[in-house]
């Protein structure tokens, strides 16, 4: 991989998977004290362990099938029409590789590589 199409995949991982999974894991705890909240809090933490558990597997599955379908949108896009161009360090990142959606599933990509939480999991 290139250093851009790196940055722009530890961007990726970092500001969107790593958050919302995250998001979803203090939000199944409780963490949250905003009004708005308390009610889900409240039903989630009613939830069996085993229940819990496939809500996080749910909201992780969403969210990497969520990137893959908007970074395979972003190339489908630029190549069609030359926008949107994500720009990194001077080199559109999309003329980098042959399919970004691709990008963060392999055993050395994005996921592997740069997000906390790993590689997802063959089966949702």
């Amino acid at each position: 991989m290139s250093k851009a199409l790196d940055t722009f995949g530890q961007f990726v991982m970092s500001n969107l998977r790593d958050k919302a999974f995250e998001t979803a894991d203090l939000t199944l705890s409780g963490h949250y004290k905003a009004p708005s909240l308390l009610r889900l809090q409240s039903e989630l933490a009613g939830l069996d362990e085993r229940t819990q558990d496939i809500a996080r597997r749910l909201v992780r599955w969403t969210v990497d099938s969520a990137i893959h379908d908007f970074l395979f949108a972003l190339q489908e896009q630029s190549d069609a029409d030359g926008w949107p161009r994500v720009v990194v360090e001077d080199t559109d990142v999309g003329t980098l590789s042959d399919g970004l959606h691709g990008e963060p599933f392999t055993v050395d990509g994005w996921q592997a590589t740069f997000s906390r939480y790993g590689e997802g999991s063959d089966e949702a």
